[in-house]
């Protein structure tokens, strides 16, 4: 069973920023792509972001130029920088294990974290 656990969502203000840290175990980040996704009310779930082992990164066109996906394999982190931050980015935001196309590996989802983004 894969193990992700995001964190460091919250309430912030348009134009405001966050960073979401995902942590899993040492086999996951020695290996594998990090996808990361974002769920919406009423909305499916939707790729941000992946970030290979080597730190590639490509990002949905909603969020290119204002998120920033990094990861410390040592420390078995990947982050999401989010600047900018408006109400359209409202969502519970997930990380998986995924193919450099997006397509999340696991079928075991965390608890995400919430990111809420209101004045």
């Amino acid at each position: 069973q894969v193990q992700l656990v995001e964190s460091g969502g919250g309430l912030v203000q348009p134009g405001g920023s966050l960073r979401l840290s995902c942590v899993g175990s040492e086999s996951i980040f020695k290996i594998h792509v990090i996808g990361w996704y974002r769920q919406a009310p009423g909305k499916q779930r939707e790729l941000v972001a992946v970030i290979t082992i080597g730190g590639v990164t490509k990002y949905a066109d909603s969020v290119n130029g204002r998120f920033t996906s990094s990861r410390d394999n040592a420390q078995n982190t990947a982050y999401l920088q989010m600047n900018s931050l408006n109400p359209e980015d409202t969502a519970v935001y997930y990380c998986n294990v995924a193919t450099w196309g997006g397509r999340p590996l696991y079928d075991d989802w965390g608890q995400g974290t919430q990111v809420t983004v209101s004045s």
